[in-house]
């Protein structure tokens, strides 16, 4: 018995490490949720660092629609890199994460802006709650990276 207390304890353990994760904010003794705090590589433009905060419930079925994203310029940002990514308006969702198992789920979507030369990225829950579709949105914009006027919208 005392075997397979360990090694479930030890199987909660793994399953609550996450290897993007680099905070835990706790929300109090009397509740099981925490804002974790992740960190995003965009696959395309490695120089995009993100860092997300969302709220997770222990114990539950669904945690919390509310997410907050800040993205920084951390590394170089080139003409090839803004070639690779979907210039389309709805762009590409470059980071998905269950928050349910009643189909919710927390997307990071990046969109182009030619207009501005920005990246915009936009984290969105799929599912309404309490009437809105929550979202947060943070731009990077390509001033002062060879990537500046590299597009030309056509």
């Amino acid at each position: 018995m005392k075997k397979v207390l360990s090694v479930f304890g030890s199987l909660l353990l793994l399953s609550a490490c996450d290897s993007n994760e680099v905070g835990d904010v706790s929300l109090g003794l009397f509740t099981t949720k925490d804002i974790k705090l992740n960190i995003l590589q965009d696959p395309l433009i490695s120089g995009v660092t993100c860092h997300v905060a969302s709220i997770e419930a222990d114990l539950s079925f669904s945690d919390p629609s509310d997410s907050a994203i800040a993205c920084r310029q951390t590394g170089e940002i080139t003409p090839d890199m803004i070639a690779q990514i979907d210039k389309s308006p709805s762009g590409d969702v470059v980071f998905k994460k269950s928050k349910s198992v009643f189909f919710k789920s927390m997307k990071i979507r990046r969109i182009f802006d030619p207009r501005s030369q920005t990246l915009m990225y936009v984290s969105y829950s799929t599912k309404e709650t309490s009437g809105s579709f929550k979202h947060s949105l943070s731009t990077v914009p390509l001033w002062g990276t060879k990537a500046y006027n590299s597009y030309t919208g056509s």
